[in-house]
């Protein structure tokens, strides 16, 4: 759960994040979850490659 968090942390940190990417981790942040479903998984890598902020 910790890695997670940190991977979500990271792009929220990122400057010039778009609304809608704040809007996906913003929700991603909220699961009580310590894991992501695939989807999640690949919204979040996606997400990552994007903005070119990786684990």
């Amino acid at each position: 759960m910790q890695q997670i968090s940190d991977r979500i942390n990271r792009l929220r940190n990122y400057e010039n994040l778009e609304e809608a990417a704040r809007a996906v981790l913003k929700h991603l942040g909220e699961l009580k979850r310590p894991y992501l479903t695939a989807v999640e998984e690949k919204l979040l890598s996606v997400i990552e490659k994007e903005y070119g902020i990786g684990e």
